[in-house]
Parts: structure tokens; C-alpha cells; sequence
């Protein structure tokens, strides 16, 4: 033991010891501990979380492009949500099929697995009512954007995310119509003979499959298996009376006079009144039952040959800035709520939407009926309907 230990007292070598140490702690406690290594672009891919913007930015710009598909220029105002994209990061949209549906999308994510070419969709705009197979299926890829706490609907792990709602409505030609429906139960009337059709094809639109559920939901007033049965009875007695047309309509066959009522999403309808300007004046009827609200999902292909370029698009998308657009094209944007909270909406666009009160009977199904409801309608649809 030495002196100093006895004593009390430190040598000078003990003393230069202790200095050098506490030193080195000083040191230490001044510039924190080391930075973690930045992460690979793969751990990023990895991760559900946010990825910083300037990465994000940055690592898209190496891809240079994005594939989208089913987004269709007149659909929510996809048309300037694209090209802002586009013009704001400096990047390409090589764009697929506009007037896919929600079925053909995923068919497009299953069929380009392997691929990396220009057929393979980086991101998809789907009914929610497809959303839990395709997660279960392994076909979408998880991320959660920088605004994902306002996001009033979604995959709790990061896997889908509700866009966009409206409900479901008629879109009506008065140059045609004289007495225009107001209800589920008005399109069976004689006097609609050939002028009824739907904007999809049941077996694979999510819109014409809530048309279907809307429907028996205007009898039975919930929306649940008993209402997507109904619904496929009231179409074979709209069939059966001949009120019916069996095509895919659009603002081009209303014009025409081919369809001059289109069951319709209310925002697309009102899109229509746009375009149209007047020739056919047309008129948008919120019915009185059955107001089915039909959420919009977006999600990222497990596939996809852009990662990063998605994952800035929907960025993009659920900004304020895209989510106002969707509100230029009539949508209700799913942060509506937030953005009203904190004032952002203009008064000019919300006084281009229907009357709230139009909209108070809406109902939002639960992701499990709705998932109940569309298999039991795809898969009946041609057999009750059609006689096929």
C-alpha cells in the first residue's frame, strides 16, 4: 500500500491520473456519445417508420420515376396531384391504365413480382374494401407518412391508408330525365326503362360493388351482409324491368345519352358538372337512404421497382398541399378533420361541396362487413343479376 493511501494524500503521478480521467469525461460529456452510423437504403426500406424528407427526396431522385395505375386525370383531381408531383421533385410518372379497378391493380402487383420494368406499379389506389386480403397476401409494403397521427383511417402497422371518402349518388342528364330520382327505390320505376347504369364492372369496381351495397342498404338501413343480399335482389329487379344498362358508364355516355343515370361517387359527379359545363346540364341527387361512404385506400407494392418514389409520393399525397387538391376535385380529403381544425381549408372550395347536411346519414361500414359484403357480391353478382 503506499504512502499516499495512508495519508491522504495523492502523488503527482496519482494527480495526473485523475486529471487525464476526469479530462476524458469532461470531453465525453461535451460532445455526447458517437453518432449511430446513418442508415443503408435497404435498413430504411426495412422499417415502417418515417424516413426524413431530405433523405427521402434525395434517395427518389436516384429512381428518377414512379409508376402509378388506375389514377385516371378526372379522378379526385389526380390530375394536378401528378403533375405537382412531378413538377416539385423533378421526377417522371409513367402511368398505367387509368380506368383500371381496384382488382386489376392488384392482378398488376401479382403479375410483376419479378419485374422491374414499366408494367410493375410502384403504389395503388384501391377500394378498402380490398385492402386486408392484399396485406394478408404479402402484395403491399409498410411505411407511415410524416402526417400519419391525423390520419383518421388506416393499417395500424403502416401497410394501407383511407386517401379519400365521398358517398355515393345519381348523376343525371335533365336534358333526358324529367323527373329526376331522388331515392334507391325511384330507379325502379317504369319510366327509367334502359337509363340506369353503374360507372364499373361489379366483379371488379369497388365503386359499382358499394352501388350494389348501397342499395340493399336503402332497405334493410344497416350495412351489413343482410344489405349486400338485398342489394343484389333490388339490381335483378332492376334488371328485370329493364331499367338497367349493362355498360360501363362515364361522363362520355352520359353526354351521348347512352346512360343518362349514373350511379356515381358524388365527387366524380361533380367532377362531371365540370367537364360537362352544361351540355347536358346534369344534376347531382344525394339520396335520401342507403348513403354509403366509400373510403379510398393508397398502399405500396411489396414489389415495387421505385421504394423511395412511393414512399415521396404519398408524402405528397396526405401534405396539406395534396390534400387540398383532393378537395379541389370534390373528395373529402381523409385529414379533413385536422385540416379544418387548424383553419386550412378555403372558403371558396368548401362552399363547392354539397350542403353538410346532405351528408349527415352517411355510413362508414366496418373494414370486416365491407370485406363480407363485396365477396358475397362478386361472387353472386352474374348468377342473381344477370342469370349468367
Amino acid at each position: 500500500m503506499s504512502d499516499s493511501n495512508l495519508t491522504g494524500k495523492m502523488t503527482r503521478r496519482e494527480m495526473l491520473k485523475l486529471s487525464a480521467a476526469a479530462g476524458a469525461g469532461a470531453f465525453l460529456a461535451a460532445c455526447g456519445t458517437p453518432a449511430a452510423p446513418a442508415k443503408t437504403a435497404e435498413e430504411l426500406l426495412k422499417s415502417a417508420n418515417t424516413i426524413p424528407m431530405d433523405t427521402l427526396i434525395a434517395e427518389a431522385k436516384k429512381e428518377g420515376s414512379l409508376t402509378t395505375i388506375a389514377l385516371p386525370h378526372d379522378w379526385a383531381n389526380y390530375g394536378e396531384i401528378i403533375e405537382t408531383y412531378k413538377t416539385k421533385y423533378g421526377m417522371k410518372i409513367n402511368e398505367l391504365n387509368p380506368d383500371a379497378g381496384s382488382s386489376d391493380e392488384l392482378e398488376a402487383i401479382r403479375a410483376n413480382k419479378g419485374s422491374k420494368g414499366p408494367q410493375a406499379p410502384d403504389v395503388v389506389d384501391i377500394g378498402i374494401g380490398y385492402t386486408d386480403a392484399s396485406k394478408k397476401e404479402g402484395l403491399f409494403s409498410a411505411y407511415k407518412v410524416s402526417t400519419w397521427d391525423t390520419i383518421t383511417l388506416k393499417d395500424p402497422d403502416g401497410f394501407w391508408f383511407a386517401e379519400y371518402y365521398g358517398v355515393l349518388g345519381f348523376e343525371v342528364s335533365k336534358a333526358q330525365i324529367k323527373n329526376i330520382p331522388q331515392d334507391w327505390a325511384d330507379l325502379l320505376k317504369p319510366e327509367y326503362k334502359g337509363q340506369v347504369a353503374m360507372a364499373g364492372d361489379v366483379t371488379k369496381s369497388n365503386e359499382a360493388v358499394m352501388s350494389v351495397w348501397a342499395a340493399g342498404m336503402s332497405r334493410t338501413g344497416k350495412a351489413d351482409l343482410a344489405a349486400a343480399q338485398e342489394g343484389l335482389k333490388f339490381w335483378a329487379e332492376v334488371n328485370k324491368a329493364g331499367n338497367f344498362v349493362p355498360v360501363i358508364g362515364s361522363a362520355g355516355t352520359l353526354a351521348k345519352g347512352e346512360t343518362p343515370i349514373l350511379l356515381h361517387w358524388d365527387y366524380l359527379a361533380l367532377a362531371d358538372r365540370d367537364t360537362l359545363k352544361g351540355n347536358p346540364e346534369i344534376e347531382i341527387v344525394v339520396p335520401k337512404t342507403g348513403l354509403m361512404a366509400g373510403p379510398y385506400a393508397g398502399a405500396i407494392s411489396a414489389y415495387a421497382p421505385h421504394p423511395f418514389a412511393a414512399r415521396l409520393w404519398w408524402e405528397h399525397v396526405f401534405s396539406d398541399e395534396g390534400q387540398l387538391m383532393y378537395l379541389k376535385g370534390y373528395a373529402h380529403p381523409i385529414r379533413y378533420n385536422d385540416l379544418a381544425a387548424r383553419n386550412k381549408i378555403p372558403a371558396d372550395l368548401a362552399a363547392k361541396l354539397p350542403p353538410a347536411d346532405a351528408y349527415k346519414k352517411a355510413v362508414f361500414p366496418t373494414l370486416d362487413d365491407l370485406n363480407a359484403a363485396k365477396k358475397y357480391i362478386t361472387e353472386n353478382w352474374r348468377t342473381v343479376v344477370l342469370g349468367q
